[in-house]
C-alpha cells in the first residue's frame, strides 16, 4: 500500500474524570463523539481502526477493528500508537494518523497537512499545534500525530524503559509539528471532552 495511511482512534483512556465512561460514546445529540470523529477521520485515511481496551463489544456497532494495546498495564496513549503501528505494519501500512476519541471537532485537512508536514521536515512524526489564547503560545496534541512505521520498535523500547509523555519521546526521534489556526473566541479545533462542562460545551458546538 506503500504510502497509504491507517487511522487510528486512541479509545484506550480510562476516562476517570468521566466516571469510567467511554467518551467517545457519549451523545452530540443525534450523533456520539465518535460518530464525528470517524465521519472527519474517514476522508482522511485509507483504512480506520479503534484501539480499545477491555471488551470490544461496546463498540460493535462501528464495524471496525478494535485492537488492543500489545503492552499490558495501561501504559496511555502511546501505547495505543504502538498497536496502530504494530497493525500498520501487519497490514502493509507505511503511515498511521492517530486522533483522540474524545476531540469531535478536529480538521478535516489534518492528515494532509501533517503528511505534508512530515514530506517537508523529514520527520517520522509529526503532531498537530494549535495556539493558546489564555497562554499565549501554541501547544502541541499529542494523541494528534502522523507516524511512520518505521518508529515501532524504537517506540516498544521506549515504553518497556519507563517513557510515558509522547512529546518527550516525539522530540527525541526527531519529530515536527503543524500549526493550525483559530480565531480567538472560537472553539479550538482540538478542544476534547474531559468532564461533565466539556460535554456541554462540546454539544453546543455540535448545533453551530
Amino acid at each position: 500500500m506503500g504510502e497509504s495511511a491507517l487511522g487510528v482512534v486512541l479509545a484506550g483512556g480510562l476516562a476517570t474524570r468521566m466516571g469510567g465512561i467511554d467518551k467517545g460514546l457519549l451523545s452530540l445529540g443525534h450523533r456520539t463523539i465518535l460518530d464525528e470523529v470517524l465521519n472527519r477521520l474517514s476522508s482522511q485515511v485509507d483504512v480506520m481502526i479503534i484501539n480499545v481496551n477491555g471488551d470490544p463489544a461496546r463498540f460493535s456497532n462501528y464495524m471496525l477493528p478494535c485492537v488492543p494495546d500489545s503492552m499490558s498495564g495501561h501504559l496511555g496513549p502511546l501505547a495505543g500508537v504502538l498497536a496502530g503501528l504494530e497493525y500498520a505494519r501487519e497490514n502493509g501500512f507505511e503511515w498511521i494518523a492517530s486522533v483522540a476519541a474524545d476531540t469531535p471537532f478536529f480538521p478535516k485537512d489534518f492528515v494532509c497537512r501533517a503528511r505534508a508536514a512530515a514530506n517537508e521536515y523529514n520527520a517520522p512524526v509529526v503532531l498537530a499545534s494549535s495556539f493558546d489564547f489564555e497562554r499565549s503560545k501554541w501547544m502541541r496534541h499529542p494523541t494528534f500525530g502522523v507516524w511512520h512505521v518505521s518508529l515501532e520498535q524504537n517506540l516498544r523500547d521506549a515504553l518497556t524503559e519507563g517513557i510515558r509523555k509522547i512529546v518527550m519521546w516525539t522530540d527525541a526521534v526527531g519529530g515536527a509539528d503543524v500549526r493550525f489556526e483559530h480565531e480567538q473566541g472560537a472553539l479550538d479545533p482540538f478542544f476534547n471532552v474531559n468532564t461533565p462542562d466539556e460535554l456541554v460545551i462540546a454539544q453546543e458546538g455540535a448545533h453551530l
